[in-house]
């Protein structure tokens, strides 16, 4: 018999903040949690075992306070300028699904990037990871300077897996899904946007194994997931042919960047 032994996971993530440059060039601020004092658009992973204990370690390298939690795991913690929180925490359930993130001002925070996803019972399938996001540029300036906005007349005009838009996705090996005929692939999402993402599979189906929001989906085997805002999903995909198929939102408006189409929420499948 296996037995697994639980172990202390650590992981020290940096608060940055910074100028991301879109697909098409444009440029605004965002946010992120990230594993070093630079600033990238891509959220840091948190990847566990059932049982692990997880030790983070978390630095405010910006100007303004920020703050940090887990819904149900970790209360908010406000973290001043240049200051460091530490804080440890289980999750003993498998195949689960969380997101972290900055609740100060919410939706502020978040809606600038600072939000990210936590992978608890990784498995020896092939995993990919998708931290889907948007943005509105002409709110991003508005936001970072701690001025208020009219969330009912948000309208996002960039789209995000990872931090990266369409052609560009497809240049992340842990968000585009490369297999063979026959491979058992988890698919481990979150949204940390604020609008519904529905994200449509040509070619194949998958099975739902965990979805944060309604466990009754559970079992499920579809080719499109709605998955609403600061909700999480884990998707298992067995394919049965080869070929290169897309994925994007069903909504087409969040494939594009800037107006132009296909530059947004938007990636290939290849299976040889």
């Amino acid at each position: 018999m296996n037995w697994c032994v639980a172990e202390t996971v650590s992981y020290t993530l940096f608060i940055n903040s910074g100028i991301y440059t879109a697909v098409d060039s444009a440029q605004f601020p965002a946010s992120a949690f990230n594993l070093t004092a630079e600033f990238s658009p891509e959220n840091a992973r948190i990847i566990a075992s059932s049982g692990d204990t997880i030790h983070l370690r978390i630095i405010n390298n910006d100007s303004l306070v920020h703050g940090f939690s887990i819904d149900d795991k970790v209360p908010l913690l406000n973290i001043a300028v240049g200051d460091t929180e530490e804080v440890e925490f289980h999750f003993f359930e498998a195949y689960i699904a969380s997101i972290y993130y900055d609740p100060l001002a919410y939706p502020t925070n978040v809606a600038l990037g600072l939000a990210g996803m936590i992978y608890i019972a990784p498995s020896h399938a092939s995993t990919f990871y998708w931290n889907l996001k948007e943005f509105n540029k002409s709110w991003a300036s508005i936001l970072a300077t701690g001025n208020s906005v009219d969330w009912a007349n948000y309208y996002p005009d960039y789209f995000t897996v990872n931090g990266r838009s369409n052609p560009n996705i497809n240049l992340d090996s842990n968000a585009r899904i490369v297999g063979s005929v026959g491979e058992t692939i988890h698919i481990i999402i979150a949204n940390t946007g604020q609008s519904v993402h529905s994200l449509h599979f040509h070619g194949y189906h998958a099975q739902i194994l965990y979805a944060s929001e309604s466990p009754n989906y559970v079992g499920r085997i579809k080719d499109t997931f709605p998955i609403k805002s600061m909700q999480t999903m884990i998707l298992e995909l067995i394919p049965d042919k080869p070929g290169e198929y897309p994925v994007h939102d069903h909504n087409l408006v969040a494939v594009s960047a800037g107006g132009i189409y296909p530059n947004g929420m938007f990636l290939t499948m290849l299976i040889q």
